[in-house]
Protein backbone atom coordinates (compact mmCIF):
# COMPACT_ATOMS: atom_id res chain seq x y z
CA UNK A 1 0.00 0.00 0.00
CA UNK A 2 2.81 2.40 0.85
CA UNK A 3 4.58 1.66 -2.43
CA UNK A 4 1.33 2.37 -4.37
CA UNK A 5 0.87 5.70 -2.63
CA UNK A 6 4.40 6.75 -3.43
CA UNK A 7 3.92 5.76 -7.07
CA UNK A 8 0.74 7.87 -7.27
CA UNK A 9 2.50 10.87 -5.79
CA UNK A 10 5.40 10.48 -8.28
CA UNK A 11 2.97 10.20 -11.20
CA UNK A 12 1.10 13.31 -10.00
CA UNK A 13 4.33 15.28 -9.88
CA UNK A 14 5.47 14.09 -13.30
CA UNK A 15 2.11 14.43 -15.10
CA UNK A 16 0.55 17.20 -12.99
CA UNK A 17 -2.79 17.54 -11.23
CA UNK A 18 -6.05 16.85 -13.03
CA UNK A 19 -7.74 20.15 -13.98
CA UNK A 20 -11.11 20.67 -15.63
CA UNK A 21 -10.55 23.00 -18.58
CA UNK A 22 -12.87 25.07 -20.79
CA UNK A 23 -12.90 24.80 -24.58
CA UNK A 24 -13.06 27.71 -26.98
CA UNK A 25 -16.26 27.31 -28.98
CA UNK A 26 -18.22 29.10 -31.63
CA UNK A 27 -21.60 30.47 -30.73
CA UNK A 28 -23.84 33.49 -30.50
CA UNK A 29 -23.02 36.22 -28.00
CA UNK A 30 -25.24 39.06 -26.86
CA UNK A 31 -23.69 41.99 -25.03
CA UNK A 32 -26.01 43.57 -22.49
CA UNK A 33 -25.97 46.39 -19.99
CA UNK A 34 -27.74 45.60 -16.75
CA UNK A 35 -29.43 48.24 -14.61
CA UNK A 36 -32.28 48.56 -12.15
CA UNK A 37 -35.04 51.15 -12.02
CA UNK A 38 -38.75 51.58 -11.57
CA UNK A 39 -42.02 51.69 -13.51
CA UNK A 40 -43.35 55.10 -14.42
CA UNK A 41 -46.02 56.50 -16.72
CA UNK A 42 -44.76 59.30 -19.00
CA UNK A 43 -46.76 61.73 -16.90
CA UNK A 44 -49.21 61.85 -14.01
CA UNK A 45 -52.45 63.79 -13.75
CA UNK A 46 -53.32 65.66 -10.57
CA UNK A 47 -57.08 65.74 -10.07
CA UNK A 48 -58.54 68.65 -8.15
CA UNK A 49 -61.63 70.81 -7.82
CA UNK A 50 -62.37 73.93 -9.85
CA UNK A 51 -64.59 75.37 -7.13
CA UNK A 52 -64.57 75.62 -3.35
CA UNK A 53 -66.88 73.12 -1.73
CA UNK A 54 -67.27 70.53 1.00
CA UNK A 55 -66.84 66.90 -0.08
CA UNK A 56 -70.07 64.93 0.26
CA UNK A 57 -68.76 61.58 -0.94
CA UNK A 58 -65.63 59.90 -2.31
CA UNK A 59 -66.60 57.20 -4.79
CA UNK A 60 -63.25 55.48 -5.47
CA UNK A 61 -60.28 54.07 -3.59
CA UNK A 62 -56.55 54.40 -4.07
CA UNK A 63 -55.21 51.86 -6.57
CA UNK A 64 -58.54 51.55 -8.37
CA UNK A 65 -58.70 51.57 -12.17
CA UNK A 66 -61.08 54.23 -13.49
CA UNK A 67 -62.52 55.13 -16.88
CA UNK A 68 -62.67 58.54 -18.49
CA UNK A 69 -65.69 60.49 -17.21
CA UNK A 70 -66.23 58.23 -14.20
CA UNK A 71 -67.37 60.19 -11.10
CA UNK A 72 -64.70 60.26 -8.40
CA UNK A 73 -65.76 62.87 -5.84
CA UNK A 74 -69.10 64.56 -5.11
CA UNK A 75 -69.20 68.06 -3.59
CA UNK A 76 -72.08 69.75 -1.75
CA UNK A 77 -74.21 71.14 -4.59
CA UNK A 78 -77.28 72.67 -2.87
CA UNK A 79 -76.30 76.29 -3.50
CA UNK A 80 -75.22 75.45 -7.03
CA UNK A 81 -78.58 73.84 -7.79
CA UNK A 82 -80.39 76.91 -6.44
CA UNK A 83 -78.23 79.16 -8.62
CA UNK A 84 -79.09 77.01 -11.60
CA UNK A 85 -82.83 77.38 -10.91
CA UNK A 86 -82.42 81.17 -10.68
CA UNK A 87 -80.52 81.25 -13.97
CA UNK A 88 -83.21 79.15 -15.63
CA UNK A 89 -85.88 81.58 -14.40
CA UNK A 90 -83.92 84.60 -15.65
CA UNK A 91 -83.55 82.97 -19.05
CA UNK A 92 -87.28 82.25 -19.21
CA UNK A 93 -88.00 85.93 -18.44
CA UNK A 94 -85.57 87.12 -21.12
CA UNK A 95 -87.12 84.79 -23.67
CA UNK A 96 -90.60 86.06 -22.71
CA UNK A 97 -89.44 89.66 -23.24
CA UNK A 98 -88.13 88.76 -26.66
CA UNK A 99 -91.42 87.09 -27.61
CA UNK A 100 -93.30 90.11 -26.26
CA UNK A 101 -91.16 92.36 -28.44
CA UNK A 102 -91.77 90.21 -31.51
CA UNK A 103 -95.43 89.38 -30.90
CA UNK A 104 -96.78 92.58 -29.29
CA UNK A 105 -94.52 95.62 -29.14
CA UNK A 106 -93.36 95.61 -32.77
CA UNK A 107 -96.82 94.85 -34.32
CA UNK A 108 -98.43 97.54 -32.10
CA UNK A 109 -95.78 100.09 -33.16
CA UNK A 110 -96.36 99.26 -36.82
CA UNK A 111 -100.15 99.66 -36.37
CA UNK A 112 -99.64 102.98 -34.59
CA UNK A 113 -97.43 104.11 -37.49
CA UNK A 114 -100.15 103.26 -40.00
CA UNK A 115 -102.71 105.25 -37.97
CA UNK A 116 -100.34 108.21 -37.60
CA UNK A 117 -99.69 108.20 -41.35
CA UNK A 118 -103.48 108.22 -42.00
CA UNK A 119 -103.90 111.17 -39.60
CA UNK A 120 -101.02 112.96 -41.34
CA UNK A 121 -102.62 112.41 -44.75
CA UNK A 122 -105.94 113.84 -43.49
CA UNK A 123 -104.20 116.82 -41.86
CA UNK A 124 -102.28 117.53 -45.06
CA UNK A 125 -105.48 117.51 -47.12
CA UNK A 126 -107.24 119.79 -44.62
CA UNK A 127 -104.34 122.24 -44.67
CA UNK A 128 -104.23 122.25 -48.48
CA UNK A 129 -107.98 123.04 -48.74
CA UNK A 130 -107.73 125.80 -46.15
CA UNK A 131 -104.79 127.35 -48.00
CA UNK A 132 -106.71 127.32 -51.32
CA UNK A 133 -109.78 128.90 -49.75
CA UNK A 134 -107.60 131.53 -48.11
CA UNK A 135 -106.10 132.43 -51.48
CA UNK A 136 -109.64 133.03 -52.83
CA UNK A 137 -110.67 134.95 -49.74
CA UNK A 138 -113.11 132.24 -48.65
CA UNK A 139 -111.24 131.25 -45.49
CA UNK A 140 -109.77 133.09 -42.57
CA UNK A 141 -106.08 133.18 -41.56
CA UNK A 142 -106.98 131.68 -38.19
CA UNK A 143 -108.49 128.59 -39.82
CA UNK A 144 -105.35 128.13 -41.95
CA UNK A 145 -103.15 128.49 -38.86
CA UNK A 146 -105.19 125.85 -37.04
CA UNK A 147 -104.84 123.48 -40.01
CA UNK A 148 -101.06 124.11 -40.05
CA UNK A 149 -100.79 123.26 -36.37
CA UNK A 150 -102.78 120.06 -36.84
CA UNK A 151 -100.48 119.13 -39.76
CA UNK A 152 -97.34 119.70 -37.64
CA UNK A 153 -98.75 117.56 -34.83
CA UNK A 154 -99.58 114.75 -37.29
CA UNK A 155 -96.04 114.88 -38.70
CA UNK A 156 -94.58 114.66 -35.18
CA UNK A 157 -96.79 111.68 -34.38
CA UNK A 158 -95.63 109.90 -37.56
CA UNK A 159 -91.96 110.48 -36.66
CA UNK A 160 -92.60 109.18 -33.14
CA UNK A 161 -94.39 106.09 -34.52
CA UNK A 162 -91.50 105.48 -36.97
CA UNK A 163 -89.02 105.62 -34.08
CA UNK A 164 -91.13 103.15 -32.10
CA UNK A 165 -91.11 100.75 -35.05
CA UNK A 166 -87.35 101.20 -35.58
CA UNK A 167 -86.40 100.61 -31.94
CA UNK A 168 -88.61 97.51 -31.78
CA UNK A 169 -87.27 96.10 -35.10
CA UNK A 170 -84.11 93.91 -35.27
CA UNK A 171 -81.12 96.21 -34.79
CA UNK A 172 -83.12 98.81 -32.90
CA UNK A 173 -82.18 99.86 -29.39
CA UNK A 174 -85.07 98.11 -27.63
CA UNK A 175 -84.54 94.94 -29.67
CA UNK A 176 -80.80 95.01 -28.99
CA UNK A 177 -81.42 95.48 -25.29
CA UNK A 178 -83.76 92.49 -25.21
CA UNK A 179 -81.29 90.37 -27.19
CA UNK A 180 -78.47 91.43 -24.84
CA UNK A 181 -80.51 90.47 -21.80
CA UNK A 182 -81.30 87.13 -23.43
CA UNK A 183 -77.63 86.48 -24.21
CA UNK A 184 -76.63 87.37 -20.65
CA UNK A 185 -79.31 85.07 -19.27
CA UNK A 186 -78.07 82.21 -21.44
CA UNK A 187 -74.46 82.87 -20.38
CA UNK A 188 -75.50 82.92 -16.72
CA UNK A 189 -77.32 79.61 -17.22
CA UNK A 190 -74.25 78.07 -18.87
CA UNK A 191 -72.11 79.31 -16.01
CA UNK A 192 -74.50 77.93 -13.40
CA UNK A 193 -74.68 74.61 -15.25
CA UNK A 194 -70.88 74.42 -15.45
CA UNK A 195 -70.45 75.21 -11.77
CA UNK A 196 -73.00 72.55 -10.89
CA UNK A 197 -71.12 70.09 -13.10
CA UNK A 198 -67.91 70.99 -11.22
CA UNK A 199 -69.55 69.59 -8.09
CA UNK A 200 -69.01 66.14 -9.60
CA UNK A 201 -65.28 65.59 -10.09
CA UNK A 202 -64.68 63.00 -12.81
CA UNK A 203 -61.69 61.13 -14.20
CA UNK A 204 -60.11 63.09 -17.08
CA UNK A 205 -59.02 59.84 -18.78
CA UNK A 206 -58.60 56.12 -18.23
CA UNK A 207 -55.99 55.15 -15.66
CA UNK A 208 -55.20 54.02 -12.14
CA UNK A 209 -55.46 56.22 -9.05
CA UNK A 210 -52.05 56.03 -7.40
CA UNK A 211 -52.77 58.38 -4.50
CA UNK A 212 -55.74 59.92 -2.73
CA UNK A 213 -55.74 62.89 -0.34
CA UNK A 214 -59.47 63.50 0.17
CA UNK A 215 -62.13 62.23 2.55
CA UNK A 216 -65.76 63.05 3.22
CA UNK A 217 -65.97 66.49 4.84
CA UNK A 218 -62.78 67.78 3.26
CA UNK A 219 -63.05 71.32 1.87
CA UNK A 220 -61.92 71.14 -1.75
CA UNK A 221 -60.18 74.19 -3.15
CA UNK A 222 -58.89 75.07 -6.63
CA UNK A 223 -55.19 74.31 -6.96
CA UNK A 224 -55.20 71.59 -4.30
CA UNK A 225 -54.72 68.05 -5.64
CA UNK A 226 -57.26 65.56 -4.32
CA UNK A 227 -56.03 62.54 -6.27
CA UNK A 228 -53.21 61.57 -8.62
CA UNK A 229 -53.98 59.50 -11.70
CA UNK A 230 -51.53 57.39 -13.67
CA UNK A 231 -53.06 57.42 -17.18
CA UNK A 232 -53.53 54.12 -18.93
CA UNK A 233 -51.58 53.42 -22.09
CA UNK A 234 -47.88 53.96 -22.50
CA UNK A 235 -45.67 52.64 -19.70
CA UNK A 236 -41.99 53.43 -19.23
CA UNK A 237 -39.15 51.94 -17.24
CA UNK A 238 -36.82 54.57 -15.78
CA UNK A 239 -33.30 53.39 -14.91
CA UNK A 240 -30.10 55.03 -13.69
CA UNK A 241 -27.32 53.83 -15.99
CA UNK A 242 -23.68 53.91 -14.91
CA UNK A 243 -22.04 56.61 -17.03
CA UNK A 244 -19.25 54.17 -17.95
CA UNK A 245 -21.83 52.30 -20.05
CA UNK A 246 -23.25 55.41 -21.71
CA UNK A 247 -21.27 54.85 -24.92
CA UNK A 248 -22.86 51.41 -25.35
CA UNK A 249 -26.50 52.49 -25.12
CA UNK A 250 -28.39 54.02 -28.07
CA UNK A 251 -31.98 54.93 -28.84
CA UNK A 252 -34.05 52.07 -30.22
CA UNK A 253 -32.00 49.26 -28.65
CA UNK A 254 -34.12 46.31 -27.49
CA UNK A 255 -34.16 45.18 -23.88
CA UNK A 256 -35.66 42.56 -21.62
CA UNK A 257 -36.99 43.54 -18.21
CA UNK A 258 -38.50 41.83 -15.19
CA UNK A 259 -40.21 43.16 -12.11
CA UNK A 260 -38.55 42.23 -8.84
CA UNK A 261 -41.93 41.01 -7.62
CA UNK A 262 -42.25 38.67 -10.64
CA UNK A 263 -38.64 37.70 -11.51
CA UNK A 264 -39.66 34.75 -13.69
CA UNK A 265 -41.83 36.84 -16.01
CA UNK A 266 -40.14 38.84 -18.76
CA UNK A 267 -41.34 41.81 -20.77
CA UNK A 268 -39.98 43.38 -23.94
CA UNK A 269 -38.82 46.98 -23.85
CA UNK A 270 -36.97 49.52 -26.01
CA UNK A 271 -34.73 52.49 -25.25
CA UNK A 272 -36.75 55.65 -26.00
CA UNK A 273 -34.91 58.40 -24.09
CA UNK A 274 -31.39 59.11 -22.89
CA UNK A 275 -30.98 62.13 -20.65
CA UNK A 276 -28.37 64.52 -22.11
CA UNK A 277 -27.10 65.38 -18.62
CA UNK A 278 -25.18 63.34 -16.06
CA UNK A 279 -26.13 63.05 -12.40
CA UNK A 280 -22.75 64.03 -10.93
CA UNK A 281 -23.63 62.80 -7.43
CA UNK A 282 -24.29 59.26 -8.62
CA UNK A 283 -22.16 59.24 -11.79
CA UNK A 284 -25.16 57.98 -13.71
CA UNK A 285 -27.48 58.99 -16.53
CA UNK A 286 -31.25 58.60 -16.67
CA UNK A 287 -32.50 56.27 -19.41
CA UNK A 288 -36.15 55.54 -20.21
CA UNK A 289 -37.45 52.44 -21.95
CA UNK A 290 -40.86 52.05 -23.50
CA UNK A 291 -42.90 48.88 -22.88
CA UNK A 292 -45.14 48.26 -25.92
CA UNK A 293 -47.13 45.49 -24.22
CA UNK A 294 -47.07 46.10 -20.46
CA UNK A 295 -48.26 43.05 -18.48
CA UNK A 296 -51.30 43.36 -16.28
CA UNK A 297 -49.32 42.92 -13.07
CA UNK A 298 -47.17 45.99 -13.70
CA UNK A 299 -47.74 48.75 -11.15
CA UNK A 300 -46.64 52.36 -10.86
CA UNK A 301 -43.22 52.73 -9.13
CA UNK A 302 -42.62 48.97 -9.16
CA UNK A 303 -38.91 48.05 -9.05
CA UNK A 304 -37.56 46.40 -12.21
CA UNK A 305 -34.31 44.95 -13.54
CA UNK A 306 -33.40 45.68 -17.16
CA UNK A 307 -30.99 44.02 -19.61
CA UNK A 308 -30.36 46.30 -22.60
CA UNK A 309 -29.03 44.52 -25.69
CA UNK A 310 -26.20 46.75 -26.89
CA UNK A 311 -24.59 44.41 -29.48
CA UNK A 312 -24.81 40.88 -30.87
CA UNK A 313 -22.48 38.45 -32.68
CA UNK A 314 -23.34 35.16 -34.35
CA UNK A 315 -20.96 32.21 -34.75
CA UNK A 316 -18.10 33.98 -33.02
CA UNK A 317 -15.41 32.59 -30.71
CA UNK A 318 -16.70 32.56 -27.15
CA UNK A 319 -15.01 31.72 -23.84
CA UNK A 320 -16.25 31.90 -20.25
CA UNK A 321 -15.39 35.15 -18.48
CA UNK A 322 -13.88 33.10 -15.65
CA UNK A 323 -10.96 32.13 -17.93
CA UNK A 324 -9.79 35.68 -18.77
CA UNK A 325 -7.07 37.34 -16.70
CA UNK A 326 -6.89 41.16 -16.57
CA UNK A 327 -10.09 41.41 -18.59
CA UNK A 328 -10.56 45.05 -17.65
CA UNK A 329 -7.11 46.12 -18.90
CA UNK A 330 -5.57 46.67 -22.33
CA UNK A 331 -3.59 43.40 -22.07
CA UNK A 332 -5.94 40.53 -21.24
CA UNK A 333 -4.66 36.93 -21.35
CA UNK A 334 -5.64 33.35 -20.67
CA UNK A 335 -3.85 30.20 -19.52
CA UNK A 336 -3.81 27.82 -22.43
CA UNK A 337 -2.24 24.35 -22.85
CA UNK A 338 0.94 23.44 -24.72
CA UNK A 339 2.62 20.03 -24.31
CA UNK A 340 0.77 19.41 -21.07
CA UNK A 341 1.78 22.69 -19.47
CA UNK A 342 -0.16 25.86 -18.73
CA UNK A 343 1.08 28.70 -20.92
CA UNK A 344 0.16 32.38 -20.99
CA UNK A 345 -1.63 33.40 -24.19
CA UNK A 346 -2.44 37.07 -24.87
CA UNK A 347 -5.88 37.60 -26.37
CA UNK A 348 -7.90 40.40 -27.84
CA UNK A 349 -11.43 40.70 -26.47
CA UNK A 350 -14.60 41.80 -28.23
CA UNK A 351 -18.13 41.84 -26.90
CA UNK A 352 -18.81 40.94 -23.31
CA UNK A 353 -21.92 38.98 -22.47
CA UNK A 354 -23.38 37.50 -19.32
CA UNK A 355 -20.68 35.06 -18.20
CA UNK A 356 -19.02 34.94 -21.62
CA UNK A 357 -16.69 37.09 -23.69
CA UNK A 358 -15.85 37.23 -27.38
CA UNK A 359 -12.28 36.38 -28.51
CA UNK A 360 -11.28 38.51 -31.48
CA UNK A 361 -7.67 37.29 -31.70
CA UNK A 362 -5.28 34.91 -29.90
CA UNK A 363 -7.30 31.65 -29.76
CA UNK A 364 -8.89 29.15 -32.11
CA UNK A 365 -11.99 27.00 -31.76
CA UNK A 366 -11.19 23.87 -29.75
CA UNK A 367 -8.35 25.41 -27.72
CA UNK A 368 -8.35 24.50 -24.04
CA UNK A 369 -8.12 27.11 -21.27
CA UNK A 370 -7.52 26.82 -17.56
CA UNK A 371 -10.03 28.66 -15.35
CA UNK A 372 -8.64 31.33 -13.05
CA UNK A 373 -10.02 29.62 -9.97
CA UNK A 374 -8.15 26.36 -10.59
CA UNK A 375 -5.01 27.63 -8.86
CA UNK A 376 -2.76 26.65 -11.78
CA UNK A 377 0.21 28.93 -12.50
CA UNK A 378 2.06 29.60 -15.75
CA UNK A 379 4.40 26.75 -16.73
CA UNK A 380 2.78 24.19 -14.43
CA UNK A 381 2.20 20.66 -15.79
CA UNK A 382 -1.44 19.54 -15.64
CA UNK A 383 -3.68 16.77 -16.84
CA UNK A 384 -6.48 18.49 -18.72
CA UNK A 385 -9.98 17.10 -18.22
CA UNK A 386 -12.09 18.25 -21.16
CA UNK A 387 -15.83 18.68 -20.86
Amino acid sequence: MAAGGVAWQVARILVGPAVAVDIVRRGDLVQTVVASGHVETPYRVEIGSQIIGAVDEVLVDEGQAVAKGQPLVLLDSRELKAALVQAQGALAQAEARQRQMQELTLPAAKEALVQAQAVLLNAQQTYDRAAQLLSRGAETRAAVDDAKKALDVARTQVRSAELQVFTASPGGSDAVMVETQLAQARANLDSASSRLAYATITAPRDGVLISRAVERGTVAQPGKALMVLAPAGETQLVIQLDERNLGLVKLGQPAVASADAYPDQRMRAKVVYINPGIDITRASVEVKLGVPEPPSYLRQDMTVSVDIETAKRTETLVVPTRDVHDGGTVSPWVLGLRDGRAVKRPVKLGLRGQGSVEIVDGLDAGDAMVPIGSGVITGQKIRAIRP
